[in-house]
């Protein structure tokens, strides 16, 4: 099950947040089709984020076609992400955890490493 987190400064609405939580939780096969997702109230409880905060993420993802409501049961993940096997990310996990620490050790901050690595992503390193 997913642990819904909710960082109030990074300036991206928490409904978002929630919503990319899920899909990297899809992502990474941690959430599979068939799973149900935390009740409103638990990620209200847990978040401290509002209740309409996320029904709105719900929704999004309902109409992403990712999860699928059903009254009286909750909500329930009907769409997957990713192509990947849970298995074939173990490895590539821990070369990028070792890359992580060796960046960290060089004295780069989680920001620095989080735009080298959307600078590498974007195809814009040199």
């Amino acid at each position: 099950m997913v642990e819904f987190h909710v960082d109030r400064g990074s300036g991206l609405p928490a409904y978002l947040q929630l919503g990319r939580q899920v899909r990297e939780a899809l992502r990474l096969g941690w959430l599979q089709p068939g799973d149900r997702l935390p009740t409103v109230r638990d990620v209200v409880a847990t978040s401290g984020v509002n209740a309409n905060t996320v029904l709105k993420a719900y929704r999004e993802l309902e109409l992403a076609g990712l999860v699928e409501a059903r009254q009286g049961s909750g909500t329930f993940v009907t769409g997957s992400l990713g192509s990947a096997a849970p298995e074939d990310l173990d490895p590539l996990r821990a070369k990028l955890a070792a890359w992580v620490a060796e960046a960290r050790s060089a004295g780069l901050e989680d920001e620095d490493i989080d735009a080298l690595v959307r600078e590498v992503l974007s195809g814009g390193a040199r």
